[in-house]
């Protein structure tokens, strides 16, 4: 089996190290210039970002030749999906993948502009993370198949979050707002974390227009010097599981 994931803060490495096999880096795959994979199983997981999956999954899936009797996707949320799933069954069918099995698990939203961590890493014990993952390991390890309807409703809504929402935070240029504090002693842990090599610390720090908007920078820099312009709380998260250097490794 082979799970490819896309991680910012850890909570996506930690659920494929759960799942099990061979694990790759979407991140990484993508600095190739053919994607070829080819296993009984194949699975992605990746976060929820407003909705959607990640920018550089959508083009992941656009650009890897993956073979694979079984075909599983999975996402990590922490308030919501909406319409998530339609948009990896439309996805696969593209890529000419059928859709075998999506789930998704709800663990620590890390997406500062709404969420302050401290209130979201007080709620873990209630999500009953471990049990969410023994249940999503023992689907997936019986090849358990799921059906994702999509309907016109479906669309219609898929429309709607596109328009209200992937369209007004998924932007390329978004690190281009961030801001860096005097606390920042230009160690270079940013760049290393990017996944998207957006970020450039020389005399100071410097975000380009590739940003994922997965705030990886935000939340695994050791001295909290970069912010957003509207936060809803200073403090960071990463995965109690998953260390800096893990981060480092899958993302630079």
């Amino acid at each position: 089996m082979t799970v490819c994931y896309f991680t910012g803060s850890g909570n996506c490495l930690y659920v494929a190290r759960r799942i099990g096999g061979t694990l790759l880096s979407v991140p990484k795959l993508m600095r190739q210039d053919k994607i070829e994979i080819a296993d009984e199983a194949v699975g992605i997981v990746c976060p929820v970002y407003n909705c959607e999956m990640p920018m550089m999954v959508r083009e992941f899936l656009r650009k890897a030749r993956i073979s694979a009797e079984y075909f599983f996707f999975v996402y990590t949320y922490g308030m919501g999906y909406g319409e998530a799933f339609a948009h990896v069954k439309l996805a696969a069918e593209s890529a000419g993948l059928k859709l075998s099995y999506i789930s998704a698990v709800k663990m620590v939203d890390n997406f500062i502009p709404y969420f302050d961590m401290q209130e979201q890493i007080d709620t873990l014990p209630e999500k009953d993370v471990e049990g969410q993952l023994a249940l999503l390991c023992s689907e997936i390890a019986a090849r358990k198949t799921v059906e994702v309807e999509i309907t016109d409703n479906t669309r219609a809504q898929m429309a709607v979050y596109r328009e209200q929402l992937a369209e007004r935070f998924l932007r390329k240029d978004t690190a281009l707002h961030y801001l860096v504090n005097g606390s920042c002693i230009r160690c270079g842990i940013c760049a290393k974390v990017c996944p998207a090599d957006n970020i450039t610390v020389t005399d100071k720090v410097r975000f380009s227009e590739r940003c994922e908007v997965c705030y990886a920078c935000l939340h695994n820099c050791p001295h909290n010097a970069i912010h957003l312009p509207q936060e809803a709380g200073s403090l960071r998260f990463r995965n109690e599981h998953v260390s800096l250097k893990d981060i480092i490794e899958a993302n630079s």
